[in-house]
């Protein structure tokens, strides 16, 4: 008869034990539940909001089986789905729009498991359910949006360089410029090649005309395309970061698409209105001539100025004229003060872009300049820094 040392056996044992107690949480079933994240970067989730929903829960008479705060959000969990709906009319009331509200499923296993590191498996859409999105992002957008950039630039240029020409114009996703002589067209052409490397230049007039059009090389293209993919990309996950959706999936597929699957989620149509909204960016010069806000805060808004709101709840007035959109922003990324060391975002602007905010920035040092983000009607000032 074969014998081992004992502490093979309780090397066994042990193992046993964890693997039990680490395969415990899929044991337990999912409850309904309503999970309340951020839907601005300002506003935080913390202990204060926890005790917000409790407070809302208490004063609607909805009982919960518990609410907890993590990383992604305050998470509060129900016994069934109708007191589930009713907690997400009433915390979406009283939070306000700051807070995104939706509903989720979430796994009724004890606390004391989750501390130690025993959490359920994640199942995909194919064994829990949930949101499966294919989202095709507009190729033709982009290709006509930089059409439009690179006849702005080039108009700059040739105006810049006194090269005279007849007139300019867009032909589909090209950029058509007629000149009265072949001498200011080969000026031209010279200026715009060393200018612009990503433009394929040819001669498009017949007879006496002389006209040069542009258009983008396939590899120019292409480097448009997949920037619009990724960023596209980039912006779903920051959104599906805001449902706090366990292991979601947001890859591109072919060309063109993005593929979103959401397991868990139940509230489609929250889903749908995250990941389908958009916003515009607006730069803008702030009033700060004397009394003017206080003015505006009595009820008498100056003509050509609106008022806003920053993120903290302070009113800021801005001018009305807007000077800068975020159609001319090629790039963002976030980064460090080269002086200061302080967080920044370093912006890419377009050739107009670049020589609008050098001039903006020349002629108003010392004063704020806004940056307001529209979305779904309503405005808002994120920053407003002092021109330096």
């Amino acid at each position: 008869m074969n014998r081992y040392p004992f502490w093979k056996y309780a090397l066994i044992a042990v193992a046993m034990v964890v693997g039990v107690l680490y395969t415990l949480p899929n044991f337990f079933p999912e409850v309904p539940a309503v999970q309340v994240s951020t839907s601005k970067a300002g506003v935080k989730v913390d202990t204060s909001t926890l005790s917000a929903v409790e407070e809302a829960l208490k004063a609607a008479n909805i009982a919960y089986r518990g609410a907890t705060l993590d990383v992604t959000g305050v998470k509060v969990r129900f016994t069934d789905p109708d007191t589930q709906l009713h907690a997400k009319d009433a915390l979406q009331q009283k939070l306000g729009d700051n807070y995104i509200v939706a509903l989720n499923l979430l796994s009724s296993s004890p606390r004391w498991l989750a501390s130690l590191g025993a959490l359920p498996m994640y199942l995909g859409l194919d064994l829990r359910g949930g949101v499966y999105f294919l989202l095709q992002v507009d190729m033709k957008a982009a290709l006509d949006k930089a059409a439009d950039r690179y006849l702005t630039d080039i108009r700059s240029l040739l105006r810049e360089k006194k090269i005279q020409y007849a007139g300019i114009a867009k032909e589909g996703q090209s950029v058509a410029v007629r000149f009265r002589d072949g001498a200011e067209r080969e000026r031209a052409r010279q200026e715009i090649a060393g200018s612009f490397p990503d433009l394929a230049i040819g001669d498009s007039g017949v007879g006496d005309q002389f006209k040069l059009s542009m258009s983008l090389k396939p590899e120019a293209q292409k480097r448009i395309q997949d920037g619009a993919v990724q960023q596209n990309i980039t912006i779903l996950r920051n959104r599906v970061n805001e449902l706090g959706v366990a292991e979601p999936i947001v890859q591109q597929q072919g060309g063109d698409r993005v593929v979103v699957q959401l397991p868990g989620v139940q509230d489609t149509a929250r889903a749908k209105d995250i990941l389908g909204r958009t916003a515009s960016l607006e730069i803008r010069m702030v009033n700060d001539e004397p009394g003017a806000l206080e003015q505006a805060m009595s009820g008498q808004v100056p003509l050509g100025s609106d008022l806003f709101t920053e993120r903290s709840g302070a009113p800021v007035l801005v001018k009305r004229q807007v000077v800068l959109t975020g159609d001319r922003i090629n790039d963002a990324q976030p980064g460090f003060d080269g002086r200061t060391n302080e967080p920044a975002v370093h912006i890419n602007l377009d050739g107009t872009g670049a020589r609008i905010f050098k001039e903006l920035t020349r002629e108003n040092v010392g004063k704020r300049m806004a940056i307001v983000l529209v979305e779904k009607g309503k405005a808002e000032v994120i920053t407003a820094p002092v021109i330096r």
